[in-house]
C-alpha cells in the first residue's frame, strides 16, 4: 500500500518531493499547488485517522493555549507568554468559552497524532504561542481541521492565521537609539536563526546598524539569561572593541549585562545594552533595561478574537495581524556621548 505522501502525489500527478515540501512548509512549491496538496492531505486525514475519529461534531467550548515546554518555567510564570495567556483569558471570559492550557514536549512535537487535546476532541480551536514550535507540528495541527492561530510565530511558505508584534521596526528603533547615543560598534546576540521573530528583529537591527559593514552576530539555541551570558562572552571574544549590544529579547540582554559586569565592564559606561519585549524584569534590573515594549496582553486578545471568529467561520481567509511596539529608554543604553 503506498504511503500517504505517495498517494497524494499519485492523486495530483506530481512528485512525492513536491508533496513533502508542502507538508513540511518548505520552499519550491507554488502557492496554488501547495493549497491543493494541503487540501488533499486534509481529505485523507493526513495526521492520523485516530485524530479524525476523536474530533466530535459537538462543541467543547474550550480554547487550547499551548507553548513549548521550557525547563523551570510554567505557562503561568513565563514572563512573556504568561501575559499573552492573560489576554486570551480576558477575551474568553466575555464568552461561553474557557481556556485549556498545556505545554508541548519534544515527544508531542515529534508525534503530533498523539496530542491528546486533539485526539480526544477536548478543544474547539488552539493558539500555539512561540517561535520554537516547529512548522511540522503546526501543519499537522492545521490538517486536523481544528482552527489554529499562531502567536509570535508564522510559517515561511504556507498561509496561516498569526498574531505578531512589529518586530522589525521595533528593533530598528532600538538600534537607531544606540546610534543616537554615539555607538557605532554594535553587536547582536540572538536565538536560533530559524525562529521567525528572531529573524525579523535581526533584520531591524541590521537595517539601522549596517552602513557599509555587517554588524557581528552570535546565535544561540535558546533566548534565556544563561544563553545571553554565553553569547556576550562569544561576541566580545571575537570583537573586543564593541561599545554596545542589541539583544533579541530582554532575558538575553539581562544575561549580557551580568556577564559584562563579571568581566569588568559596566553597563552603560563600558557597554550599552538594549533588549526587546519589556518583561517585568527589565525595569527592576540593575541598571534598568532600555527595550522595546510589546503589548503581550494585546497579542493574546487578538489571538483569542481571531480564534473565536475562525470557530464561527472556519473558511475565513488566513490573516496576519501586526501589533505596534514602543521604545522604552532606561539607563542601560547610557547618555549621549
Amino acid at each position: 500500500m503506498p504511503s500517504i505522501i505517495q498517494q497524494i502525489a499519485d492523486d495530483l500527478n506530481i512528485s512525492s518531493a513536491s508533496v513533502s515540501r508542502a507538508l513540511n512548509d518548505r520552499p519550491g512549491v507554488s502557492e496554488a499547488l501547495r493549497a491543493r496538496i494541503l487540501e488533499r492531505a486534509h481529505e485523507l486525514n493526513y495526521t492520523s485517522n485516530i485524530i479524525a475519529r476523536g474530533l466530535a461534531t459537538s462543541q467543547t467550548f474550550s480554547l487550547g493555549f499551548f507553548v513549548r515546554e521550557k525547563p523551570g518555567l510554567s505557562t503561568y510564570n513565563d514572563p512573556f507568554y504568561g501575559e499573552v495567556l492573560h489576554g486570551v483569558e480576558q477575551i474568553s471570559a466575555q464568552t461561553d468559552y474557557h481556556v485549556s492550557i498545556g505545554t508541548l514536549t519534544d515527544e508531542i512535537l515529534s508525534v503530533p497524532q498523539q496530542f491528546r487535546f486533539v485526539r480526544e476532541g477536548r478543544i474547539d480551536g488552539m493558539i500555539l504561542a512561540g517561535p520554537d514550535i516547529s512548522s511540522d507540528f503546526i501543519l499537522a495541527m492545521r490538517q486536523t481541521g481544528i482552527p489554529v492561530v499562531l502567536v509570535d510565530n508564522c510559517l515561511a511558505h504556507s498561509r496561516i492565521n498569526c498574531i505578531n508584534s512589529d518586530d522589525e521596526n521595533g528593533a530598528y528603533l532600538a538600534a537607531q537609539h544606540l546610534l543616537e547615543q554615539g555607538h557605532y560598534r554594535v553587536g547582536i546576540i540572538s536565538g536560533p536563526e530559524s525562529w521567525p521573530s528572531n529573524a525579523r528583529r535581526i533584520r531591524g537591527y541590521r537595517r539601522a546598524l549596517e552602513n557599509g559593514s555587517a554588524a557581528p552576530i552570535v546565535h544561540m539555541d535558546c533566548t534565556t539569561i544563561d544563553s545571553g551570558k554565553v553569547a556576550y562572552h562569544q561576541l566580545f571574544a571575537q570583537h573586543p572593541d564593541l561599545t554596545a549590544i542589541c539583544a533579541v529579547n530582554d532575558s538575553m540582554a539581562i544575561g549580557a549585562i551580568h556577564e559584562a559586569l563579571r568581566n569588568g565592564r559596566r553597563t552603560p559606561d563600558d557597554v550599552a545594552i538594549v533588549g526587546f519585549d519589556d518583561i517585568t524584569w527589565a525595569q527592576i534590573n540593575d541598571p534598568p533595561l532600555t527595550t522595546i515594549r510589546v503589548s503581550r496582553k494585546q497579542l493574546g486578545q487578538e489571538a483569542a478574537r481571531r480564534l473565536l471568529n475562525l470557530i464561527s467561520d472556519p473558511d475565513a481567509a488566513p490573516v496576519e495581524v501586526t501589533i505596534g511596539v514602543e521604545l522604552i529608554v532606561r539607563a542601560s543604553s547610557g547618555m549621549k556621548k
